[in-house]
């Protein structure tokens, strides 16, 4: 979800998702929407998560203070970079995220529960770099990581083969990494930008189990085109 506004979250909040990620790093939704993004996919009873930009501890406290159930990390390349994220998103003893009162927490009021949560808040690391692949192994061995979720885009730009996805260099790279979630038990996912349902089922029989499925904008352009094409008949 990149629109930042609430009926846009609702919509998508009811479609019958499990979760949607509400990005912050290629959308321009700022961290003072975030609770009434939250607080719209929550009425159909899915999982708000955060794509954040960088993983810094300022923005790790401030998506899941917000609210959200987990935080999407960009770009992660090494195991070190990812335990760095992990602390920032965990209340102490299993993290250094900063303990108070916030939306999360219903402001105090569900503070003793929530206290379990932050020790252990979903935690996704997107593989989308050339060197991530060189390090997978002891990316995927980090504790506390429970999912991946490959960028075809970002990961095709660091080997030189921008959007080339049928290059064999880079349909290698994409086995390697399944190949090796798989074995290591952490579900992995890859993002199908372009809504289509023959590609989505062709990801589930390969394997991968964390998908994200396409992008708001990206919906509402193929809808607008489709209707465009059919007045276009008449």
């Amino acid at each position: 979800m990149q629109i930042p506004h609430a009926s846009v979250a609702e919509i998508m909040g009811q479609a019958g998702y499990d979760w949607v990620a509400v990005d912050m790093e290629h959308g321009s939704i700022s961290i003072h929407q975030l609770p009434d993004l939250f607080r719209s996919l929550e009425l159909g009873n899915t999982l708000p998560l955060a794509r954040i930009a960088e993983g810094t501890t300022k923005e790790c406290k401030q998506v899941l203070d917000a609210g959200a159930g987990g935080i999407i990390v960009p770009m992660v390349q090494t195991a070190e970079q990812l335990l760095g994220v992990r602390s920032a998103c965990r209340w102490p003893p299993g993290g250094t995220r900063g303990v108070g009162f916030s939306r999360a927490n219903l402001f105090g009021e569900h503070f003793d529960t929530y206290r379990e949560e932050a020790q252990a808040p979903l935690l996704v690391a997107m593989i989308e770099h050339q060197q991530a692949v060189i390090n997978l192994d002891e990316i995927l061995d980090v504790d506390g990581l429970d999912a991946i979720l490959i960028g075809p885009y970002d990961l095709s730009a660091s080997m030189g083969l921008t959007a080339q996805f049928e290059h064999p260099d880079f349909r290698e790279a994409m086995a390697q990494i399944l190949e090796k979630a798989t074995l290591s038990k952490v579900p992995a996912g890859v993002h199908v930008v372009h809504p289509s349902k023959s590609e989505l089922e062709q990801r589930i029989s390969e394997g991968y189990r964390f998908l994200a499925y396409s992008i708001d904008g990206v919906m509402l352009s193929v809808i607008s085109k489709r209707g465009s094409s059919s007045n276009s008949h008449k």
